[in-house]
C-alpha cells in the first residue's frame, strides 16, 4: 500500500495541474498573447481536445463549421512554444472565422489548433522546443526520418537543442495529436502560423499564395520532419506556412484582417472551392 501511494499521489497532483489548466486556458493565454484580451480569448470559445501536452496542459480546439461545407481547413499556431504572435493570431482568426460578412457564403469547415504547443509557450521564458525538448515541426514522420533527421540536426544545426527531432517520429502528444487530426479530420489545407521570418511558404500541389497581406512567397526549403514536408510534399496536402515578421507583436488588426480576405480569395480561386458542392 505505501509503495502505491508516491505514485498515486503523482498521478493526482498531475491531474490536479491538468484540471487547473483546463479551467482557465483564457486567464493563462489573455496574460501571455501580444493583442489578445480576456474578451477576445473567452469569444473564441476554445474546447478541449481531451489531448494533454507532455506536462497535462490541455490542447485546445476550435471548430467554425457551417454545418454544410465544401473544405476543411486546418489552421494551427505557437508549434514553436516562443512564437507568440502565431498564437494571437489565430486566436484573431477565430473571430474572423465566427463573424464572415452577411453576403459572403459560409462553405469551409474550419478548424483551430492556436496553441499546439503549450508547455513552450507557457514556459518562463517561452520555449521553441516542448517540455521533452522535441522540435515539434522536425517530429512529423517524413519518409527516412530515422536517417535523414538525425543527419539533418547533426550536420547541419550542429546539434542546435532548439530544433532537437526527438527519439523518434511522433514521440510526442502534440506531434501525434496534429497527425491524428490530418487523419480524422482529413483537410484539404493546412494553414501552419510561425514567425519571425516574416515570408510565406508553401508546400505540395496547387499553385501558392503569392502573398497574404504584406508577406509575400517565399519558399525557404524543406526540412525532415517539418509539417510541410510530411503533409504538403508526401502526403498531398497544401501546406501554407505564415512567418511573421515578429514573434513577440501581432501585425496590426488591419494586417490580420487582410492576410485573412487574401487567404479566403486564393482558397476560392486555386482550389477549387465551391459555395455549392457538400463534403460527403
Amino acid at each position: 500500500m505505501n509503495r502505491s501511494l508516491p505514485s498515486f499521489l503523482a498521478a493526482a497532483a498531475f491531474w490536479g495541474v491538468a484540471s487547473a489548466h483546463a479551467a482557465t486556458p483564457c486567464a493563462e493565454f489573455s496574460t501571455r498573447l501580444p493583442n489578445v484580451s480576456r474578451a477576445l480569448c473567452d469569444a473564441a470559445q476554445l474546447q478541449d481536445s481531451g489531448v494533454r501536452s507532455v506536462n497535462g496542459r490541455p490542447l485546445w480546439v476550435r471548430d467554425v463549421d457551417p454545418g454544410r461545407a465544401s473544405m476543411r481547413i486546418l489552421v494551427t499556431g505557437a508549434i514553436h512554444g516562443d512564437e507568440l504572435s502565431s498564437a494571437a493570431v489565430a486566436l484573431h482568426w477565430i473571430r474572423l472565422a465566427s463573424q464572415p460578412p452577411q453576403d459572403a457564403p459560409q462553405t469551409i469547415h474550419w478548424r483551430f489548433v492556436p496553441a499546439l504547443n503549450p508547455d513552450g509557450l507557457l514556459a518562463q521564458p517561452p520555449r521553441r522546443v516542448n517540455a521533452r525538448g522535441v522540435d515539434l515541426n522536425r517530429n512529423f514522420p517524413t519518409p527516412n526520418w530515422d536517417r535523414d533527421a538525425k543527419i539533418y540536426w547533426e550536420k547541419r544545426t550542429r546539434k542546435d537543442p532548439r530544433r532537437w527531432p526527438g527519439p523518434q517520429p511522433l514521440s510526442e502528444p502534440e506531434s501525434r495529436y496534429l497527425h491524428e487530426q490530418m487523419q480524422s479530420f482529413k483537410p484539404q489545407l493546412i494553414v501552419s502560423i510561425h514567425a519571425p521570418y516574416g515570408v510565406l511558404d508553401f508546400d505540395g500541389p496547387s499553385v501558392p499564395p503569392s502573398r497574404l497581406g504584406r508577406l509575400y512567397l517565399d519558399q525557404v526549403g524543406i526540412f525532415p520532419g517539418s509539417l510541410g514536408n510530411y503533409g504538403g510534399v508526401h502526403k498531398g496536402v497544401p501546406v501554407v506556412t505564415i512567418e511573421l515578421p515578429n514573434s513577440m507583436r501581432t501585425p496590426l488588426d488591419s494586417e490580420m484582417r487582410q492576410m485573412w480576405i487574401d487567404l479566403l480569395r486564393w482558397v476560392h480561386e486555386r482550389l477549387g472551392e465551391r459555395p455549392g458542392s457538400v463534403l460527403r
